[in-house]
């Protein structure tokens, strides 16, 4: 089995990317093993559209791309982080706001306190954020052959 997997990339700043973004990454992941109908893969898909569409709406057109992360270390832990640009961290809402956005981080969080895992906001050198999730994986990173089979 692999000691570490990893995946990149980067993706323009607009709508469309967040569908881009979670397909990559559970494409990716289907690659390292994890089966796509399973409840810890829709709930990666949604950590992602979470985080894609962060990085898309509240940059403000700061953050002309996004980059999307993937790391999987010695098939113990998932990191899935987003980077973009823009120097601003996201901001915690009271409970008490009422407003039709502005939940994305607290269901971020959320989800990855549910499966054992942390939430994590760190800058970049250049300025920026990325925004990343650590998960537990508990799933044999297997790459899966043409024909679906994983490999032994």
């Amino acid at each position: 089995m692999a000691d570490h997997l990893e995946a990149s990339v980067t993706l323009p700043s607009e709508p469309a990317s967040v569908s881009a973004a979670r397909t990559y990454v559970l494409s990716a992941l289907a690659e390292w093993g994890l089966p796509p109908a399973t409840d810890i893969a829709e709930t990666v898909r949604l950590i992602v559209s979470e985080l894609a569409t962060n990085a898309v709406q509240h940059t403000f057109g700061q953050s002309p791309t996004f980059t999307v992360d993937i790391e999987l270390d010695r098939d113990e832990q998932l990191r899935i982080g987003v980077t973009d640009s823009h120097p601003r961290f996201p901001k915690r809402l009271p409970a008490a706001v009422q407003q039709d956005n502005g939940r994305g981080m607290v269901i971020i969080r959320w989800l990855a306190a549910e499966y054992g895992g942390k939430l994590r906001v760190r800058p970049t050198r250049e300025g920026g954020k990325t925004v990343s999730i650590e998960l537990p994986w508990s799933v044999p990173a297997q790459p899966v052959t043409a024909a679906g089979q994983q490999e032994p």
